[in-house]
């Protein structure tokens, strides 16, 4: 089955042109089933999937990663049947279990404020976070896509950086003049001291010059957070949360909102209303004259 599997990957990979997230959930789903059931392709029976699937409930897994596992092998088992490895798609008719959608975790614009003022930005690495925050947080990148980022992606003439979002899809993001700031401060002290001698293009670097990775950036994210004293656990995402929740409260566009995050599709922008709500529930009852009376 591993030669089956390394021929989907890369059918997904260099064909569909997958993300390198997907491809990596797909990876690893797919190797759990092939270690779970140890069986040859054409020996598997629909029983074996249920039996998979019953040992990740049973392993505490969340329904969330359950139901991504099951969309793993559809599409596995699919392109088997395509690709006429199997007579048969013994997935054709599997469903996949829906998923409650909870509420995206986000800081309140006071929070983000606090947040990126606690940075030390004395030292190179300091001002490296700093900047990184601000780009974060004023155009709602994914953290793979912001330590990705080239030199050669910002334009700072015209305030905007081009990013690589999911599947590949090249996408242009404007930012503000506190970003901008930052960034040209950056190129033109931080960068050059931590550089050293290495020579490539890539924005944000470590200590070493090379380019800082997404664990590395979480772990500083970490750090920064605790010394802001805020308590919620936060992540890059959180601010991509943050960034989306709060455009939203001042009046954005929510196809705007959609163009900017890079989501295909509207209803995955729509779960940020569930949030804005709150904002116009309290001003409804802040200044309707028949709910001031409650």
């Amino acid at each position: 089955m591993d030669f089956l599997i390394d021929e989907f990957i890369n059918f997904i990979t260099y064909e569909k042109n997958l993300s390198e997230n997907t491809v990596q959930a797909y990876s690893s789903d797919l190797k759990k089933f092939s270690d779970s059931v140890k069986k040859k392709i054409n020996a598997i029976k629909l029983e074996d999937v249920y039996k998979f699937i019953a040992g990740l409930k049973s392993a505490g897994v969340k329904n969330k990663t359950i139901a991504r596992n099951i969309v793993s092998l559809r599409n596995f088992f699919l392109f088997l049947k395509r690709e006429e490895h199997l007579s048969i798609n013994i997935m054709e008719n599997f469903d996949v279990p829906k998923v409650e959608k909870y509420l995206p975790s986000y800081l309140t614009e006071d929070e983000v404020n606090k947040l990126i003022n606690s940075v030390d930005t004395s030292k190179p690495l300091g001002f490296r976070d700093r900047t990184m925050l601000e780009l974060l947080y004023a155009t709602g990148l994914r953290v793979s896509e912001l330590v990705n980022i080239k030199v050669n992606d910002i334009n700072l003439n015209e305030g905007y950086v081009v990013c690589m979002g999911k599947g590949r899809k090249e996408r242009i993001v404007p930012f503000g003049n506190e970003a901008k700031n930052y960034i040209m401060e950056y190129l033109k002290v931080s960068r050059p001291l931590l550089m050293g001698d290495k020579k490539h293009w890539i924005l944000f670097v470590n200590r070493f010059g090379n380019g800082i990775s997404r664990v590395g950036f979480f772990k500083n994210l970490k750090k920064i957070a605790k010394i802001a004293g805020i308590k919620k656990n936060i992540s890059p995402h959180t601010l991509r949360h943050s960034f989306a929740t709060h455009l939203l409260n001042h009046s954005a566009d929510l196809r705007i909102v959609q163009e900017l995050l890079g989501h295909s599709n509207i209803s995955t922008t729509q779960i940020y209303t569930n949030v804005s709500r709150k904002k116009i529930k309290n001003t409804y009852d802040k200044y309707h004259p028949r709910a001031k009376k409650q």
